[in-house]
């Protein structure tokens, strides 16, 4: 099943992480784009001829990795070095060993929902189920050939017992090659709308490929990076493991990640100078939503990112906890960036009941937000909960007419509209209506799932492709909590801050979330140090005003953090210590689960 590459694979205008971080030259100093970990001297290599010796040595390895990996440039790569060398390579490439495409459709297909759905369900199928697992598994070494290699997804389904080489991708550079029409969906042929490719990544091919991840993980001897085509950074997977373990007990940053929306904004272009200042705009920047975001290490000067899972499937027990056997190796809360600043506003929205989003889309947690106002402009607003006199029909009846005429409503009778102010926490449990307007940088501070957000009303403009975005009224209104209205709103989704305790120069504070908040809120307010003891809960943070701090665990770790940078504490680092390094006092939110009673 072969398939040809675009000539470019990456429609964005990011830049990948460099292969070296010396090949970086960093703008500012303000936020770092790049957070590393260090590994210690000697842990990455750099390069197909360094991985090709080592394969040479095993004479027979099985290569297996992610969506997205162009294999046919990787076999190329490794093939022009055994060239060199002369050796004969019996190559088995599993993309051959595919069911059908119509086969596979039929498989995959109840879960894709209607073609013109923004949702599917997450699927119940296992990557063996997509094979003609009895062939597949039925492949034998070639005893003629110098090196035999089983190369393609799915290669850890074969029981040879040979060493397991993994490829893996971030989701973002899944998706910048799947625009560019530069890669398929499992078992595709051709590439389809960009749109229906992540629909069935999310619901279908990662869920997939995460699971057997997670199940061949003990098996992995090399891990590769296969983010850089042409070029490779690699580590020994036992090196890795013991960098996860050192993360679980200390303190990390994942890599962030930067999109533009119809809504987006300039205050992250403005004040994060070593982004790309090509995009028209920046609508969120994906801080901690670790569905999708990566963990770098460093050695020598080299970079190696790898998907937070492996961090999850490992160590869920340190990083979460006592709340480790409620979310196993799922992370249950996010952080990311809101950008309105002199762009638009976000759609009038909600967010689907627990039940809902288990039943129509099989997630098992819901989309708890909260907004916490990081900075703003005079004019700032958030829209949020009814107006007293609502009337259900009457605005269900007026959103379906704007949808088909293109007409503009007046929102603001419907739905009340909040000054916000630097510091505001609003509250936004699911069933809520609400919007953030156009001025702010909003902290979205949530429970993990992102991409359920049931669109009632998008100011009749189009998305970046020109195309209008998907209305979803009928999935709204089956949530919508009609009780939230009037008095009520400032009352119960406006956090009112208090002061829990304090001494000589610092508070802590706590904002306190909703009652169908799973997750708490606090801002520690410092003007020297503080020490904090995390009582086997993980926390979640970010500098949130002051320009630098120094966290330094209880393990000796010591990292800086820069203003708008988001950091994890995990549970087994029992405690830590925030160091103010600019002048005036340090603000750090932490976000942690309850305790349950």
């Amino acid at each position: 099943m072969k398939v040809e590459v675009t000539e470019t694979i990456r429609k964005t205008s990011q830049e990948l992480l460099p292969l070296n971080i010396n090949q970086f030259l960093q703008k500012s100093q303000d936020y770092t784009i790049y957070p590393f970990h260090p590994l210690g001297d000697g842990e990455i290599f750099s390069g197909y001829a360094a991985l090709s010796d080592w394969i040479l040595e095993q004479k027979t390895v099985l290569i297996d990795g992610y969506s997205g990996i162009i294999w046919d440039s990787v076999k190329a790569e490794l093939e022009r070095e055994f060239t060199v060398k002369k050796l004969k390579v019996n190559w088995l490439e599993t993309a051959n060993y595919l069911k059908a495409e119509a086969v596979l459709e039929e498989l995959i297909n109840p879960f894709l929902g209607e073609p013109d759905a923004v949702w599917g369900m997450k699927t119940s199928l296992q990557l063996a189920q997509l094979f003609e697992i009895n062939d597949l598994k039925a492949l034998k070494p070639d005893l003629a050939a110098d090196i035999n290699i089983v190369i393609g997804t799915g290669a850890a389904l074969l029981d040879w017992q040979a060493p397991l080489i993994y490829f893996d991708l971030p989701k973002c550079e899944v998706q910048y090659r799947m625009r560019s029409g530069a890669i398929r969906n499992l078992g595709k042929m051709h590439a389809e709308q960009a749109e229906r490719m992540y629909k069935r990544f999310y619901f279908v091919d990662w869920v997939i490929l995460n699971q057997h991840k997670e199940a061949i993980m003990d098996r992995i001897v090399v891990l590769v990076d296969g983010q850089s085509l042409g070029q490779v950074n690699w580590a020994m997977f036992a090196d890795i493991k013991k960098g996860l373990q050192k993360l679980s007990k200390s303190v990390f940053r994942a890599l962030p990640w930067f999109a533009p929306g119809a809504w987006g904004g300039n205050w992250l272009k403005n004040h994060i100078p070593d982004l790309s200042q090509k995009e028209f705009n920046y609508a969120w920047s994906f801080e901690f939503i670790v569905p999708e975001n990566g963990l770098v290490f460093e050695s020598d000067g080299n970079l190696l990112e790898l998907s937070f899972d492996f961090l999850m499937f490992q160590e869920y027990k340190a990083v979460l906890g006592e709340h480790a056997e409620r979310f196993k190796t799922e992370f249950p809360i996010r952080f990311d960036f809101l950008d309105t600043f002199d762009g638009g506003n976000l759609s009038i929205q909600c967010h689907p009941s627990t039940a809902y989003i288990q039943k129509e889309f099989g997630e098992n947690i819901t989309q708890d937000e909260t907004y916490y106002i990081l900075d703003c402009k005079e004019d700032a607003k958030v829209y949020l909960g009814f107006q007293d006199n609502i009337q259900p029909s009457e605005f269900k009846q007026e959103l379906e007419e704007s949808f088909y005429s293109g007409k503009e409503i007046a929102v603001e009778k419907y739905v009340q509209v909040l000054p916000a102010h630097k510091h505001d926490l609003f509250l936004i449990p699911n069933g809520t209506v609400h919007s953030a307007g156009i001025n702010n940088l909003i902290l979205e501070i949530s429970a993990t799932p992102y991409i359920f957000t049931f669109k009632m009303y998008d100011w009749v403009r189009p998305g970046l492709d020109g195309e209008p975005r998907p209305i979803n009224i009928e999935h709204a209104f089956k949530n919508l909590n009609f009780d939230r209205k009037g008095d009520k709103v400032v009352q119960q989704l406006v956090s009112k801050p208090k002061v829990l305790t304090e001494g000589a120069d610092w508070k802590l504070i706590h904002l306190p979330t909703h009652e169908e908040h799973f997750y708490d809120i606090h801002r520690i307010e410092f003007a020297s140090e503080i020490v904090v003891e995390n009582f086997n809960s993980c926390h979640l943070l970010m500098l949130v005003e002051g320009t630098s701090i120094t966290v330094e665990t209880a393990d000796g770790t010591k990292m800086q953090f820069n203003f708008a940078e988001t950091f994890v504490i995990p549970a087994a680092a029992t405690s830590y210590k925030l160091i103010n390094k600019g002048k005036g006092i340090a603000k750090v939110v932490k976000a942690f689960l309850k305790t349950k009673d």
